[in-house]
């Protein structure tokens, strides 16, 4: 089309795309959560620049095919309603890229940026990572969490469970991409079944949580996920109840539970009022996650 001939620079570029996806009214959030954060994400990530910040590279002219190029993911994205991780098959949590695709939800879980800030051994302060020799990471989808948990806790044995066999195929892209393979053993069933007796130092959990409610009026960028993914039953809670409930039987003495559950941390509360749920913030939410001693 004649019009392309005027999209000289990336910011020509930057400027057309995000004009796009306002008009098509996109939903974003994942990865990015507004159109100019997706649209420079796009931009960077086909040409494989740095994606920290699109501005060094504002005015630099791009080829005919790389205009091309870029120009066709963001139709795509218009057209199918794909997040632009599914279009480019990578994503990124903490700066760190993995890849994903249509077999598991793209990773953004508030755990990553704890994990990788050291902000839960900062909150709760009774943790020494010295003294974690093994973590599950329960419902890992794309494995991303066990790999952070690995460079996180070098000296730990890694293991990552999840229901789904074609997530556990990606998450094997990723352990092979970060040189993760002899470090992460990973094992397929329903929550603690797939470990059996098997005990740990740590859990971490990013389970599906969200209410039948709210997936049934997903919009379509969320409807691409896997909706096993996301589907956590009537309240979205289903599942979190029986993590809290069996993970005592799987953590050695001292151990404890690291786990997202979105809000509603007062239903949790009044349901278990025995427990000493530990609250934990990060630069983009307040009391998602919850830390928990047993």
């Amino acid at each position: 089309m004649r019009y392309m001939q005027n999209l000289i620079t990336i910011r020509d570029i930057l400027r057309f795309a995000v004009t796009r996806f306002n008009k098509a009214h996109l939903a974003h959030g994942h990865g990015a959560t507004n159109a100019v954060d997706e649209a420079a994400f796009i931009i960077l990530e086909t040409l494989k620049l740095p994606i920290e910040d699109i501005n060094p590279w504002a005015e630099a002219r791009l080829t005919k095919a790389e205009r091309d190029e870029v120009l066709a993911i963001i139709e795509q994205r218009i057209i199918t309603r794909k997040p632009a991780a599914y279009l480019l098959k990578r994503t990124y949590m903490q700066g760190i890229p993995f890849y994903v695709d249509e077999r598991v939800i793209i990773p953004r879980s508030y755990i990553g940026e704890l994990m990788a800030k050291g902000l839960f051994q900062e909150q709760a302060t009774d943790l020494d990572p010295a003294h974690i020799h093994s973590v599950l990471d329960l419902c890992t989808g794309s494995g991303c969490l066990a790999i952070l948990a690995a460079s996180q806790f070098p000296q730990a044995d890694i293991h990552a469970a999840d229901l789904s066999a074609d997530a556990l195929d990606v998450a094997r892209i990723n352990l092979k991409e970060h040189h993760a393979e002899g470090r992460i053993r990973l094992h397929q069933g329903h929550l603690f079944e797939s470990v059996k007796t098997q005990k740990f130092d740590l859990i971490i959990s990013n389970p599906p949580y969200v209410a039948k409610a709210e997936v049934d009026a997903f919009p379509p960028e969320y409807a691409h996920e896997p909706q096993m993914a996301h589907l956590g039953g009537p309240d979205g809670f289903d599942l979190v109840r029986e993590i809290i409930r069996n993970a005592p039987k799987h953590l050695n003495k001292g151990g404890a539970l690291l786990c997202e559950i979105g809000t509603g941390a007062e239903i949790l509360e009044a349901e278990f009022p025995n427990l000493n749920f530990f609250w934990l913030d990060t630069e983009e939410a307040e009391g998602e996650v919850f830390f928990l001693k047993f």
